[in-house]
């Protein structure tokens, strides 16, 4: 999450299609629009990630570049009664799109919030899961991003990764808009954090969910 450059949140493109010089999408209604493309449910699988997460009731998540809310929304309807998701963006065009989204589906237990750039995307209060989907390539120092956001977990808390494989794939973005399995598993380790689970059930991407290892936050 970079200046001057927003998450690739599960887009069908490469970045450079219909963005501008800092891979912003030039069209914020033909951008939101393909993000919330139904067909993209078909590869996306939310409600398998959402059970892979282990999301409930009253849990409190953050959607690290939550876009115009493909997960956050899901999410909060997933912890609600008594839960709330910190939606955090660092584009204030899409946060606007985020906030027109959550009126629309009647939901109050959404915190939209603008990250600045250059400072880090960490949630207000702890939290029980920090979602990070497609956007961990946009992190400056990964490990040290990783471990500022352990930082903010409650006890028992976990961190969940989801990110494109390397490689020409028929949705996601470019290859200079990702990072490898491999490489994000060493951010990780070098974070602090232990691996849990890693699912294999997305045709085109890697989840870990992970935790702080012993003797970490």
């Amino acid at each position: 999450m970079s200046q001057g450059h927003h998450h690739e949140h599960g887009s069908h493109g490469h970045h450079h299609e219909g963005r501008d010089a800092h891979g912003n999408p030039k069209d914020l209604a033909a951008y939101v629009a393909k993000q919330e493309d139904p067909s993209r449910d078909e590869w996306q699988k939310p409600d398998e990630v959402l059970r892979a997460l282990g999301t409930a009731p009253g849990e409190v998540v953050c959607d690290v570049g939550a876009g115009p809310g493909y997960f956050a929304l899901r999410l909060a309807r997933a912890v609600a009664p008594g839960g709330s998701v910190h939606a955090l963006e660092v584009e204030p065009e899409i946060l606007k799109a985020l906030e027109q989204r959550i009126a629309a589906a009647g939901l109050h237990n959404v915190h939209p919030r603008l990250v600045r750039g250059g400072d880090l995307p960490l949630p207000p209060e702890p939290c029980d899961l920090i979602l990070i989907a497609d956007v961990f390539h946009h992190f400056p120092d990964g490990p040290a991003t990783l471990r500022a956001l352990a930082s903010r977990l409650r006890p028992g808390g976990r961190i969940a990764n989801l990110d494109f494989h390397q490689g020409e794939l028929p949705v996601g973005p470019g290859p200079d808009h990702k990072v490898s399995r491999e490489d994000f598993l060493a951010a990780a380790r070098a974070a602090g954090l232990e691996v849990v689970v890693e699912h294999r059930f997305l045709p085109y991407q890697y989840l870990f969910v992970l935790r702080p290892g012993a003797g970490r936050p």
